[in-house]
């Protein structure tokens, strides 16, 4: 049974729509911008219904709730490691976070030193416009975005 992950993509604006993105935490990707950001996500808890999954992962990630609007399922999205990863998307029009305050994770830092180091999860989020995106998202997420341009560029 594949790794599956369940996130939110935030989206506003049609004519020119930015998506809410967060850099990737701790050392390997400190200096990183191209391919070091990722949709806020996490693993499932169990037998957790994914959209609730995705709702906890972001007050996880970025420390607060996400919007209460409606969210369109984007569909799941194969890493080539195999990994799943199910993407919602939700109209978050105004919304903007005061203060990042991410989960953080322990590692063993620098390698080989047996001294175990805490670094958040998240260490940056913001509104970034599509073609960025396409960028700065790790590649297993970058099909997500054509997915959303169809849905935010659908006649209503």
């Amino acid at each position: 049974m594949p790794v599956t992950s369940a996130g939110l993509l935030l989206h506003r604006g049609a004519a020119a729509t930015e998506v809410f993105i967060a850099h990737m935490g701790g050392p390997f990707w400190a200096r990183k911008q191209a391919a070091a950001w990722s949709i806020p996500k996490g693993l499932l808890d169990g037998d957790e219904q994914r959209l609730a999954a995705a709702r906890r992962e972001f007050n996880e990630e970025i420390g607060t709730a996400a919007p209460d609007v409606p969210y369109a399922d984007l569909g799941v999205f194969r890493y080539a490691s195999g990994k799943l990863v199910h993407v919602f998307a939700g109209d978050g029009t105004g919304f903007e976070i005061d203060e990042l305050r991410s989960n953080t994770f322990e590692i063993e830092w620098p390698p080989r030193s047996g001294r175990r180091v805490a670094f958040p999860e998240v260490d940056e989020a913001r509104w970034v416009p599509l073609d960025e995106a396409r960028e700065l998202l790790v590649a297993g997420q970058r099909p997500v975005l054509a997915v959303l341009e169809k849905l935010v560029r659908r006649p209503q």
